[in-house]
């Protein structure tokens, strides 16, 4: 990932008052949840599609890119400009950004298709099919090996 860095991604930009990206993603993927005047969650409950575990602390749970960062770099935003990679990284209208257990997402890392799966089988149609969504929205190029892991995911959509 020559010349990579999350550096490269501002996020976690104000999108209201005090909210930033963060926040805004805490509070769509929650349930109950209520905020400080600050919008930082105070109470709520998060279920991670990735693994279902369930979260009723905001620091148990991170916000994930669907591709992640250094993914989107390798495969085209690294000739974008800041502002490009700022609402590649700030996306909240495509399925970009979602509320997971924070140690799923650590597992995650950069990592694509073919070399990283959420580990509950059932949301493999859904993490396909969103990573398809954002790749192509985005205009990112896409592996073959990544292709292959993808249309085997997409065999489990009922």
């Amino acid at each position: 990932m020559g010349g990579y860095s999350r550096d490269k991604f501002p996020h976690w930009a104000t999108v209201s008052g005090e909210c930033d990206t963060r926040e805004t993603v805490l509070e769509r993927d929650g349930q109950d949840v209520r905020t400080d005047s600050a919008c930082r969650p105070t109470a709520g409950t998060w279920r991670s599609p990735y693994d279902g575990g369930t979260w009723t602390k905001a620091s148990d749970v991170d916000i994930d890119h669907t591709v992640p960062l250094g993914q989107a770099w390798e495969s085209g935003a690294a000739s974008w400009t800041n502002d490009q990679r700022k609402a590649f990284a700030n996306d909240l209208t495509r399925p970009q950004l979602k509320a997971v257990t924070d140690n799923v997402n650590q597992a995650k890392g950069d990592r694509a298709p073919d070399e990283w799966r959420p580990p509950l089988e059932s949301d493999w149609c859904t993490y396909a099919t969103d990573w398809i969504t954002v790749k192509h929205y985005y205009k990112l190029t896409v592996t073959q090996a990544e292709k292959t892991a993808l249309t085997d995911m997409l065999t489990r959509c009922r």
